[in-house]
Order: structure tokens, then sequence, then C-alpha cells
């Protein structure tokens, strides 16, 4: 019972946190444009890379990872007798992710959480991360193709963090991997949600 408090605190400061609408109020105040009206209607950093272009999406893009580094953190710190160590900062990160795919200030109506996962496991897993961020930064300097590094760096990750976490922290990431994968499948059955073109890094 001791850890019930500090885990429904990290549970509800991340949701919030997540479900800040950083892309949306962004776009409002840099092109008066609500994301959720054009391109794929994502609220997210691929759309507004593309109807704001790439330097005023830059914030966009910091805002999201930022969401779940900072949930992450504030259940790392409060959850501190939650045994495994990292399983706070998953937690944290977890309930911004949900957040950021169902956001209560948006109606519901949010983005992918992919961004929000990268920024989570900065704090959750950074030695995985770094790798992972290594391996992204080498397929988009080869390829040129920023898509295929998305790509390649969330999906492998896992891979990654089985050879250097081993499979329990991998399992955690995989519960974590699969609101990714709901929120995918959510938009391809929505009658409002138009299929991206190429990248899924949202």
């Amino acid at each position: 019972m001791e850890h019930v408090a500090p885990i429904l605190a990290t549970v509800v400061m991340g949701y919030l946190t997540g479900s800040l609408p950083l892309a949306s109020w962004w776009a409002r105040r840099r092109g008066a444009i609500d994301l959720r009206a054009v391109g794929d209607r994502n609220p997210g950093y691929w759309n507004a890379r593309i109807h704001l272009g790439v330097r005023s999406s830059v914030v966009v893009f910091i805002g999201d990872v930022a969401k779940g580094s900072l949930a992450a953190g504030l259940g790392w710190w409060w959850c501190v007798d939650l045994e495994p160590r990292w399983s706070g900062a998953l937690i944290g990160g977890g309930a911004a992710m949900v957040g950021h795919a169902w956001p209560i200030w948006a109606r519901f109506q949010g983005g992918r959480s992919i961004l929000t996962f990268v920024g989570t496991m900065l704090v959750a897993d950074p030695i995985t991360s770094a790798v992972a961020i290594l391996l992204t930064l080498l397929v988009r300097l080869t390829t040129r193709r920023f898509d295929l590094a998305a790509r390649v760096g969330v999906f492998g990750f896992p891979v990654i963090q089985i050879l250097i976490a081993g499979p329990w922290r991998t399992a955690a990431t995989g519960v974590l991997m699969s609101l990714i994968g709901l929120r995918f499948a959510q938009a391809a059955r929505s009658a409002r949600a138009v299929p991206a073109t190429d990248d899924p890094a949202r």
C-alpha cells in the first residue's frame, strides 16, 4: 500500500503532461492551422514538419520528447522504492504516452506517441537509447531517409535492449510499444484518418 500514492501521482501527472497538445498549440501560433484538419490529421511532429517546415517543427520534436522524459523522470523520482528501479520511469512515461495519444485537453484526439516513447526511454534506459540513436543517425546519414532511420531506431530498440538490458526490461518496453501499435490501428480504422505517405515519427 505504501507504493500506491506515488504510483497514482506518477500516473496522473504523467497523463496530464502527455496530454499537453504542444504540436497543435505551436501550429496555431506559427501558421494558424489545425493539425487535426490537414495532412494525415495527426497532431504530431511529422504532420507539423510537412505544414510548418523543418525548422518550425523542431519545437514540436523537442516538446514531444520532453513530455516523455519529464513524466519518466517524475516516475523515477516519486517511485524511488519500487523494484526494479526503472519501473517508475516506465509507469510515468507510459502514462505520458497514453496522454499524448488520447489527450484530455484535445478531445482525446492525439498523436502516435513515438517521440514521447523516445523521451521515456532516454530516462528509463539511457544506454540502450544511446545505441539506438547512434543506429538511427547512421541509417539517416547513409540513406538520407529520415522515415527509414526512424523506423530502424524505434523497432530496433527492443532487439538492442534485450542484448543490453535483458528480457524483463524489454518485455516492459514491449507493453509501451504496444500502445503505439494500438494508436496506429485506431487511426487506420478511423474515418477521419488520412494514411501518412512516408514517416511514422510523430
